[in-house]
């Protein structure tokens, strides 16, 4: 009898389920671990670019995580980037490198960024990128007498390019420099007419007064002694020419993340046709990392976490919370705020 009793105890006891643990909150875009994801995408894209500037972070429009496992996550970041004054080629580190103006008529890339994040170490798999320069009208509407970015195949462009170099070589002793490639033009037509234009060179086996001699037989350096340079130049034609030049060389330096290699393959001697009809050097970037561990296929999600839902859901949740009946002089709390996309950095283009 008494086991029986026992036994009718036991089955009325009430039987705690096991809880499910909550999953994690979605990261927000300006939470520490985004930011140190972007951080590796940044420096990842500047050391996979070849041509043009290096790229700072303004905003990181989305992130997107996908758990694959214990202390493994794939990692997807839409990031909005700023061209710098800083050359692709500079060994300047990127955080030293000034954010190009909005009047000086700023070039903004957008890029999708695949990384793994396995132990607590990142490392990227893949990247989409492409640049574009902001429209005429935002620059003048700001800036009424603002130069604007001009062709890169310009005849006064490539006259002045070519006079800036030639004058250049003519007043050193030292290596011979070719051009690599033109990296930005501007045409000022008021009050004076000025053409600036900013150029990539490189040092040659000759020096001024050997190319004389027989120019083409100037070659680049080979990569154990390259040296590579930047000028910028401006030159006033009207209503008097004058020309004013300065080239900074950059000495032989091994390439790092930060600061990648300018193959001769693939741009050394570069030919301003290569870009005809572009203001700009478009970021175009498309890179997979061949020795990632993860499968480095460069797709990428076709519904990234929408910003705008995220925000039209947190303002729906107080307004259906709202409907409660409150305490007399209740101040309900603010909507939380969306946790994308993330803080302007320098401006919105």
């Amino acid at each position: 009898m008494k086991a029986l009793v026992a036994l009718i105890l036991l089955v009325q006891l009430p039987v705690h389920k096991a809880v499910p643990a909550a999953p994690p909150a979605p990261l927000g875009c300006d939470d520490p671990e985004s930011e140190a994801a972007a951080e590796v995408a940044v420096s990842y894209i500047n050391g996979h670019s070849h041509h043009g500037y290096k790229f700072a972070l303004n905003r990181i429009e989305n992130i997107r995580v996908l758990p694959q496992g214990l202390n493994n996550d794939i990692i997807f970041l839409e990031l909005d980037l700023l061209e710098t004054t800083c050359h692709i080629l500079s060994p300047t580190p990127l955080a030293n490198c000034t954010v190009r103006s909005f009047t000086q008529h700023a070039v903004e890339g957008d890029c999708d960024v695949k990384l793994q994040k396995r132990d607590g170490k990142l490392s990227v798999l893949a990247s989409k990128c492409h640049s574009h320069a902001d429209s005429s009208e935002d620059v003048l509407q700001l800036c009424p007498d603002c130069p604007l970015l001009a062709s890169l195949n310009n005849t006064e462009v490539l006259t002045t390019v070519t006079a800036a170099l030639n004058d250049h070589n003519s007043k050193t002793p030292d290596a011979y420099l070719k051009l690599l490639e033109i990296g930005r033009a501007k045409i000022q037509h008021h009050p004076v007419r000025i053409v600036s234009v900013e150029f990539a060179v490189a040092a040659t086996n000759c020096s001024a007064e050997e190319a004389k001699a027989n120019v083409e037989a100037c070659q680049l350096l080979p990569d154990n002694q390259s040296n590579f340079g930047f000028c910028t130049a401006t030159m006033v034609t009207h209503p008097s020419q004058d020309l004013g030049v300065d080239c900074q060389l950059y000495g032989h330096q091994v390439p790092t993340p930060d600061t990648p290699f300018l193959s001769q393959d693939t741009s050394a001697g570069l030919v301003p046709s290569v870009v005809q009809g572009f203001t700009n050097h478009n970021l175009r970037l498309s890179h997979n990392n061949p020795v990632a561990s993860e499968s480095s296929s460069s797709e990428f999600p076709t519904s990234m976490l929408s910003a705008k839902s995220v925000a039209k859901r947190a303002v729906a949740k107080v307004a259906q919370h709202d409907k409660v009946p409150r305490p007399v002089g209740f101040v309900p709390p603010p909507p939380p705020p969306p946790p994308c996309p993330g803080k302007i950095r320098h401006f919105k283009i």
